[in-house]
């Protein structure tokens, strides 16, 4: 079995966003708590094959290189960020500080120069206290896949650390999925900053309905690449 990661789910412009691809392996998985550990930039429109094993998990192969591994986790980490009232969120993005200087502005999750309907176009704007908020506005070809809830839980956690000036990608996330969103819902993505040491950054997110349920919740650890 293999996967293909097409160019439009990239994060950095040559590889995958780290949120997508860890959600497209976690689903081999079924349901549950997961834990992707990311080992080399996943490649772009390249067939990597799956495979698994009891003692291994799910591993991503491009020919004898490690791309990622999954494995089944456990939740006690995970917390729920909590939400800012929606009628702040646009003042929040706002002040997105990727608008300014961005390490990956190509970013299917993130990036500005992404047109509505292609990328996700999630602008997590700081309040101030570790946290980010931003709005996600679900797509129809977007809606119903837990891999795109895995890929809003990427970088509105690595947007509470100064990544504009410090580059970092998804080096590993655990996440787990608690329901999906429906098409044409907005959906309030948080973001909380939990702390660094050398080139590691944790970060904890949270993907809340329109309802305020939450859908999702994840702990990243982000590796500094600059």
């Amino acid at each position: 079995m293999t996967v293909t990661v097409r160019s439009r789910f990239r994060g950095p412009t040559t590889s995958g966003n780290g949120g997508y691809v860890a959600g497209v392996l976690a689903a081999r998985l079924g349901g549950g708590p997961v834990t992707v550990t990311l080992r080399t930039p996943p490649p772009l429109e390249t067939p990597l094959a799956v495979s698994s094993s009891p003692d291994d998990g799910v591993s991503l192969m491009d020919g004898d290189t490690l791309v990622a591994v999954a494995a089944p986790a456990s939740d006690g980490d995970l917390v729920a960020v909590p939400p800012v009232p929606v009628a702040e969120v646009a003042e929040i993005s706002a002040r997105y500080p990727g608008f300014a200087a961005h390490p990956f502005p190509e970013c299917f999750v993130c990036g500005p120069d992404r047109s509505p309907g292609d990328g996700l176009r999630l602008f997590p704007g700081r309040l101030g206290d570790g946290r980010t908020a931003c709005l996600w506005s679900v797509g129809d070809d977007v809606a119903g896949a837990p891999e795109f809830v895995w890929a809003a839980l990427d970088c509105p956690g690595g947007w509470s650390a100064p990544i504009e000036g410090r580059p970092m990608v998804l080096g590993r996330i655990t996440a787990s999925i608690d329901d999906v969103p429906a098409s044409g819902e907005s959906c309030l993505v948080m973001g909380s900053f939990v702390g660094t040491e050398g080139r590691k950054t944790w970060t904890d997110s949270t993907l809340y309905a329109a309802d305020g349920r939450v859908l999702g919740r994840a702990r990243s650890t982000w590796i500094a690449i600059a």
